[in-house]
């Protein structure tokens, strides 16, 4: 396959950003799109030019690092990691547009590489039990029905990826703040910090200068984890609740 990328150059966070045109040739449909970069970088290299810098790790679509717009989608035209989107999903001849996740709270820091800090800080703020568990409980020492110990495990499989911040057209982070805060807030050893936790991450979010959410949907449209757009209207119950009963204190 032959292409051509235009990808998203910038010196550093201060500097001035711009599309660069680059053709890559002898591209394997089977190779992953961070393969395909390699590529051009191993190329970029012999010639004494500086590679693309990209944020990347396990390249098993389970760390999340990686985090690139890909015409204009976040992680590209498949429901899954820009690790695991690969090269058959283009055709030969293609015009590929690569740049880093949109959003005012992840600042680029160089070329697709953003930071995504924000998101430590709001899990910071409350993503965790206080309670000292020791070591490993016996399985069946808290019961756990099996419906909240589904819920739990579908939200507790967001990556921190930032797709739904890319996505999102107000660059909103419910969707990830919904599932660190649901998959604690439905499990007994989640409740004793059940108010706080809420309040809290729902707090850090917002003065970590994400956008306001108008449930649009797109967020949940771009999880490469599937997240449903419903985890947000179950934080927003959970807000209430904590909001009401923190007033009647």
């Amino acid at each position: 396959m032959k292409l051509t990328l235009r990808v998203w150059r910038q010196k550093n966070a201060g500097a001035e950003g711009h599309m660069s045109t680059y053709e890559v040739d002898g591209i394997s449909p089977d190779m992953s799109f961070l393969e395909m970069l390699d590529t051009l970088n191993e190329r970029l290299i012999l010639q004494g030019e500086e590679p693309v810098a990209f944020d990347h790790d396990c390249r098993e679509g389970i760390c999340g690092a990686c985090s690139l717009v890909i015409n204009g989608e976040a992680h590209g035209p498949e429901r899954t990691t820009t690790c695991q989107l690969h090269m058959r999903s283009f055709e030969d001849g293609d015009v590929i547009d690569v740049e880093p996740w949109r959003a005012a709270a992840f600042p680029v820091i160089k070329d697709l590489v953003v930071d995504r800090s924000a998101f430590d800080r709001i899990i910071q703020a409350g993503g965790y039990i206080t309670a000292p568990t020791g070591s490993a409980p016996e399985a069946h020492a808290t019961p756990v029905p099996k419906a909240d110990a589904d819920y739990a495990f579908e939200h507790a499989e967001c990556i921190g990826c930032g797709a739904c911040v890319a996505a999102c057209p107000n660059g909103a982070a419910m969707l990830f703040t919904s599932a660190k805060v649901n998959h604690l807030n439905v499990l007994p050893q989640g409740a004793p910090e059940r108010e706080t936790r809420v309040l809290d991450m729902v707090a850090q979010m917002d003065a970590e200068g994400f956008g306001g959410c108008t449930l649009t949907g797109e967020c949940a449209t771009a999880c490469p984890k599937g997240i449903p757009l419903t985890s947000i209207t179950h934080m927003n119950k959970e807000w209430l609740r904590a909001t009401r009963k923190a007033a009647r204190r």
